[in-house]
């Protein structure tokens, strides 16, 4: 059994600067609502450290591993809850749409014996979570290219 929650947004700026800004671990605090802090390489099956915010609870650090990463398109780091019984995938996405569009996506896949576990209340904050996440996202970086755009080269 799987279950699935994620946010898409367009995003009107190249998939470059998208991947920029999210392979730049050190700046998250600076945009990221939802991970106020992050720690760790891009490399798989290192840990990172996130100090991770969703809506309506108390700050936490987690510490998932990094499963699979490829430039310029996505991030994806597991971790696992209920004694190993779920499973769950983080993923963040990005689509090239064109020369200064793309597509964010960002998600999380549930998957084991006892992903029933994972209650709608909970889907519904990391959906709203992910949902500002991908805004923070999308303003930033287009706030990002617009300045670019406008710089004297």
């Amino acid at each position: 059994m799987q279950r699935a929650v994620e946010h898409r947004t367009g995003v009107q700026a190249p998939a470059e600067l998208i991947w920029e800004i999210i392979s730049d671990f050190s700046t998250w605090g600076e945009w990221n609502p939802l991970y106020r802090k992050a720690e760790g390489q891009m490399k798989i099956g290192t840990p990172l450290t996130l100090e991770q915010a969703l809506p309506g609870e108390p700050v936490r650090v987690i510490q998932p591993v990094v499963q699979d990463w490829v430039p310029y398109e996505q991030l994806h780091w597991r971790s696992s809850r209920a004694g190993g019984f779920v499973t769950a995938v983080r993923y963040i996405e990005i689509e090239k749409m064109g020369e200064t569009n793309s597509t964010f996506s960002n998600g999380e896949l549930f998957m084991g014996m006892l992903v029933r576990w994972i209650s709608r209340d909970e889907r519904r904050k990391l959906r709203a979570a992910y949902t500002q996440m991908g805004e923070a996202l999308r303003d930033h970086a287009e706030a990002l290219w617009s300045k670019r755009q406008n710089s004297p080269t």
